[in-house]
């Protein structure tokens, strides 16, 4: 996979609500659910869905990596 493919995969899946898990630093997991907001060439955009409506930027290589990972709400 290239980070042209992630790219073009997220911007497909902008609006709509996705669960992610994000693999942080120490072996921490993070698993939240979300809307793409946003995609820029670089990073894009995941608001938060809870009280706090947070946004987070990740980059398309945080997918690549697999520190990102998108779970489509079925």
């Amino acid at each position: 996979m290239t980070i042209e493919k992630i790219r073009t995969d997220i911007k497909g899946k902008t609006g709509q609500v996705l669960n992610f898990k994000f693999n942080g630093a120490r072996n921490q997991t993070e698993e939240f659910t979300g809307q793409i907001i946003g995609t820029y060439p670089a990073v894009f955009l995941i608001r938060i869905e809870d009280e706090t409506k947070l946004v987070k930027s990740f980059s398309y290589s945080d997918i690549l990596t697999e520190s990102l990972e998108i779970i489509e709400k079925k």
